[in-house]
């Protein structure tokens, strides 16, 4: 950028009433480029072997989708011998743009024929269940979404209850597998320790970390251990390596959901999303959701310098105004703490939870955590007790890392990747 230009574009920012924000960073070169092939490329490629002859019930949204682009709806529609009797949708809907707290089933037609959308988000933890009469015309069930690797994350309770479901209906179940996007190398964050939460929410289901470090296809294996369904069964992805971050597997990237716009989004969100429990912004409403928080009374020089004493690594903080146009304090305007990834590989998202949680308790009194909700995000009622007993951040790492340590041998047996 010349200078004159430069000139320019601080002119017309400050004219706009705001200061420009922190320079993104440069492009950085993060080795070769994969060429995965997710479980609905291996599905196809074997001329779909395992649903000829059947009636298909197909959960999935906009991130089903092959290497070309092609929707995993248009992939089974077209395939021959395989009939694609019922579509069922997740949270945010069959098109993922959806933020209601209830999605309403509907139909779609494909090749001039009317496919039932039935919404497995229609209301409390029930609406997240097909129902009985949902199934008694299946002959298998299918799951197909792209989650992001964080426990909280309702695409994969949506899978777990649907898993549930069809084994009691006697109907086999598939998963269509897909990478982790924050890579399978990483787990961070307690293990949820309360499996009564499972009856009341669905950010609160699986006995894993915070970051669990599994694909979809794994987190099914896993919780077959309580369901018994006999006929599971995954379909493998080729060429995925646990290391892989999802910009290296050459898929192209669909927002799951209409606040993930992007991996940066997706890897911090797995200590950012815990403030979704307490009276601060994440960013939803920003161009930066869950990398940047903030609120009308945010005290950010205070929370910049004691940041900086933190030393995180892969991470830098700049302070950084917005006025949310949804969510929290929307129409408001909020000073806040913007956050930069600046080496992925070092960033550690719980322990930046951990020091801004610390550091809005110390720095801000106008901070308060709703601790039902706090619960069902961290998975523990120990945060809560070193939280009010004044902990450092250390203790909260600390609390943290146990989760990782005790999980690393319950889910080797369902590894599917190296």
């Amino acid at each position: 950028m010349n200078l004159r230009l430069a000139v320019l574009l601080l002119a017309l920012a400050s004219a706009a009433g705001e200061a420009p924000g922190p320079a993104a960073p440069a492009p950085v070169a993060r080795g070769p480029q994969a060429h995965v092939l997710t479980g609905l490329d291996v599905l196809e490629k074997s001329g779909f072997a395992q649903l000829q002859g059947k009636r298909v019930g197909l959960i999935t949204n906009q991130t089903g989708k092959d290497l070309a682009g092609r929707t995993t709806v248009d992939a089974l529609a077209n395939a021959p011998g395989v009939t694609l009797a019922k579509l069922f949708s997740p949270e945010h809907g069959f098109t993922g743009m959806s933020e209601d707290h209830v999605v309403s089933s509907t139909t779609l037609l494909i090749n001039g024929r009317p496919v039932p959308i039935i919404s497995l988000y229609a209301g409390g933890i029930q609406g997240m269940r097909p129902k009985p009469s949902d199934l008694k015309d299946l002959d298998v069930l299918v799951f197909d979404i792209q989650d992001i690797g964080a426990r909280f994350y309702t695409y994969l309770a949506t899978m777990g209850m649907a898993l549930e479901e069809a084994a009691s209906a006697g109907v086999p179940f598939i998963v269509l597998d897909r990478p982790n996007p924050i890579t399978g190398r990483i787990m961070e964050g307690p293990i949820l320790e309360d499996l009564t939460l499972r009856q009341v929410t669905s950010t609160a289901y699986f006995p894993m970390p915070v970051r669990h470090g599994l694909t979809a296809g794994e987190v099914a294996l896993l919780h077959n251990i309580e369901v018994n369904h006999p006929a599971l069964s995954v379909v493998k992805m080729k060429g995925w390596k646990r290391s892989m971050w999802y910009d290296r597997t050459g898929l192209p990237w669909t927002p799951p959901s209409p606040n993930m716009p992007d991996l940066d989004a997706a890897t911090l969100y797995p200590g950012v999303a815990c403030f979704e429990a307490s009276n601060i912004s994440v960013g939803r409403g920003t161009p930066f959701p869950f990398r940047w928080i903030g609120a009308p009374w945010l005290k950010s020089d205070a929370m910049l310098k004691r940041l900086k004493t933190a030393k995180l690594k892969g991470i830098s903080f700049a302070s950084q105004a917005y006025v949310p146009s949804k969510s929290v304090f929307a129409g408001q305007r909020c000073e806040g703490v913007r956050m930069t990834i600046t080496d992925r590989e070092k960033l550690e998202p719980l322990k930046v939870f951990a020091h801004l949680a610390a550091a809005f308790r110390d720095l801000q009194p106008e901070f308060v955590w709703r601790w039902d909700e706090t619960k069902r995000m961290v998975g523990t009622d120990s945060f809560k007790e070193l939280y009010e007993s004044s902990a450092p951040a250390k203790g909260f790492i600390n609390l943290f890392d146990t989760g990782p340590k005790s999980f690393r041998s319950t889910r080797r047996a369902f590894l599917l990747y190296d």
